[in-house]
C-alpha cells in the first residue's frame, strides 16, 4: 500500500485527496491517504457562518458557473439538487458622492459593444471617444506575460480603465492593475485583440461564454459554500481516507527509498510515499525549511481583506431596484472597496427577506493600515457610516460579522509564473514525490483550484506507480 499526505485542508488539498483516492480506485491502486489540517475545521478561506435567519460567507461566497469543473464534481458528490444561483441585477460603482450603473453587458467593466462604450455614466465623452482606438489599434507589442494594466490602457485610454474597468477587475484580482499579468488575470483578452482586432469585437464575438441563458452567472448551496466542503469530508472518510484537524505539519524529512516522515505539532509523525503542500506559500516555505528555496518563496506576495457583515431590520427591497451592489472609485465619504446586497443576490441568506450587506476593505485601500488595527467593534462602527453614506441607512444591525483574512490573498505580479516554473523544477530535484498545490501558485477562484486539485492527484499516481 502506498501512503499520500496531504497538508493543508482546503479546497484545493481535499479536491486533491478526492481525485487521488478515485483514481486509484478506478485504477486498482492501494493508496492510504492522511489529511492534516492545522485548524479544527476544513475549508481553508470557505466558511459559512449561520446566525438566525441569515446565513454568511465569511471567505468565498459563490462559484463563478462558466467553468463547468466545479459543477461535475458536485454532481459526483450528491450536491446538485441542494445548488442556489445568484438573482441578476445591476452593479453600481460608487462615484461622486452616488451610485452609477455599470452597463448590464460588460465583463469586468470592459465594453462588449458600442453601446456599451457609449452609453455607460461613468466615462466622460473625451474617455469614451479615446476608448474608440481599441478598434483601429492593432497590437504590436504586447504579449500574456504584460501587465494587464498597461495593456488595457493602451487601448482603452486612462480614465476608462482607471473609472470603470480597474474598479471591477481590482475587486475581483487581489492587487493593482499595473502589477498583474494578462495570463494571471484575462488571458483571452489578447487573443481576442490578436484575433479580431478589437477587444470589444472579441467579446462581442463571444458572448455565450460570458451570458448564460438564465443570466446566472454563479453557484451557491441552500447551507451554504461550506456545504462543498462537508460533501467532500464525507466522501473522503466514507472511502476511507484519514482527515487530522487541528494539528499543523511541522516539518518535512526525507528518509530512505524516496520516502518521507511529516511531523506534526502535536508530536506525532506519519510516513509517506508521497507528500502535497497545499497551504500558502509562507507556511510551505516554512515546512520545507531549505534555504535553496527562499528565493523563489520570498517573491511571492499576498494581499489582505477585511470582510464585514451587517443585518438589518429593513426590507432588502428598499435598496434600488434590481441592484445587487456597488464597488467604490475615488470616493472619499466612504471607506470599503465594494459592497454587496447579499440579500438581493443570495436570495438563501436572509430567510426572513430582510436586508443583508457585506463590506470589504482591501489592503490597496488607503485606510488599511488604519482599519487592520481596529477591533471588531470599531469596524462595525466603520462600516456602519458607510452604509449610512451610501445607502442612507441608519437603523442597528440585528446582528454582524467580522472577517480579517490578513496577508492570505495570493497576488499574481508580473513574474509570478516564472517563478513557479523555477520552484517546480528545484522541488523536483530536492524532494521526489513531493508537490506544491493550492491558489497561492495555480488559481484563486474554486474552479481554478478543484481543476489544480485534479491535476495534482493525477501527477501523485503517475509517481506511485
Amino acid at each position: 500500500m502506498k501512503k499520500v499526505v496531504v497538508i493543508g485542508g482546503g479546497i484545493t488539498g481535499l479536491s486533491t485527496a478526492y481525485y487521488l483516492q478515485k483514481d486509484a480506485q478506478g485504477s486498482g491502486t492501494d493508496i492510504h491517504i492522511t489529511i492534516v489540517e492545522a485548524s479544527e475545521q476544513l475549508g481553508g478561506k470557505i466558511r459559512t457562518v449561520h446566525d438566525g435567519e441569515f446565513t454568511m460567507e465569511t471567505g468565498a461566497d459563490s462559484i463563478v458557473t462558466r467553468k463547468t469543473n466545479a459543477m461535475d464534481l458536485i454532481e459526483e458528490l450528491g450536491l446538485k439538487d441542494k445548488v442556489v444561483y445568484n438573482a441578476t441585477g445591476i452593479s453600481y460603482i460608487y462615484s461622486d458622492g452616488k451610485l452609477k450603473q455599470i452597463p448590464k453587458d460588460a465583463v469586468f467593466g470592459i465594453p462588449t459593444s458600442i453601446e456599451s462604450l457609449a452609453t455607460t455614466e461613468l466615462v466622460s465623452a473625451e474617455g469614451k471617444v479615446e476608448a474608440l482606438k481599441d478598434l483601429y489599434t492593432p497590437n504590436e507589442r504586447f504579449t500574456k506575460d504584460d501587465s494587464v494594466g498597461d495593456f488595457l490602457e493602451a487601448f482603452f485610454g486612462k480614465e476608462f480603465v482607471d473609472k470603470q474597468i480597474a474598479p471591477v477587475l481590482s475587486g475581483v484580482y487581489s492587487g493593482k492593475l499595473s502589477d498583474l499579468t494578462i495570463a494571471s488575470t484575462l488571458p483571452y483578452l489578447i487573443d481576442y485583440k490578436n484575433e479580431y482586432g478589437s477587444i470589444i469585437k472579441g467579446f462581442s464575438e463571444n458572448k455565450a461564454k460570458f451570458q448564460s441563458g438564465s443570466g446566472k452567472k454563479f453557484l451557491s448551496f441552500e447551507n451554504g459554500v461550506s456545504e462543498l466542503i462537508d460533501g467532500l469530508e464525507n466522501a473522503l472518510t466514507a472511502a476511507g481516507a484519514v482527515i487530522l484537524k487541528g494539528t499543523a505539519a511541522e516539518a518535512l524529512k526525507p528518509l530512505d527509498h524516496g520516502r518521507y516522515e511529516v511531523s506534526l505539532m502535536d508530536g506525532r509523525s506519519l510516513d509517506a510515499d508521497a507528500v502535497v503542500i497545499s497551504t500558502l506559500s509562507a507556511s510551505a516555505q516554512k515546512l520545507l525549511g531549505n534555504s535553496d528555496l527562499d528565493e523563489e518563496f520570498n517573491q511571492f506576495e499576498n494581499s489582505s481583506l477585511i470582510s464585514v457583515y451587517m443585518a438589518f431590520d429593513v426590507p432588502d427591497r428598499e435598496l434600488p431596484a434590481d441592484g445587487t451592489g456597488f464597488i467604490t472609485s475615488d470616493s472619499n465619504d466612504v471607506k470599503c472597496n465594494a459592497c454587496t446586497w447579499t440579500s438581493r443576490k443570495w436570495e438563501h441568506t436572509s430567510t426572513e427577506g430582510r436586508l443583508l450587506v457585506r463590506l470589504f476593505y482591501k489592503s490597496t485601500n488607503p485606510h488599511y493600515e488604519e482599519l487592520v488595527k481596529l477591533s471588531d467593534e470599531e469596524l462595525l462602527q466603520v462600516g456602519m457610516d458607510d452604509i449610512k453614506t451610501s445607502l442612507g441607512i441608519t437603523s442597528q444591525p440585528l446582528t454582524y460579522d467580522v472577517t480579517k483574512w490578513h496577508e492570505v490573498m495570493p497576488n499574481y505580479h508580473i513574474t509570478h509564473h516564472q517563478i513557479v516554473k523555477t520552484l517546480e523544477v528545484k522541488i523536483e530535484e530536492l524532494y521526489p514525490h513531493v508537490l506544491l498545490a493550492g491558489c497561492s501558485y495555480y488559481g484563486v477562484g474554486i474552479p481554478d483550484c478543484i481543476a489544480n486539485g485534479m491535476a495534482t492527484a493525477e501527477k501523485i499516481l503517475t509517481c506511485l506507480r
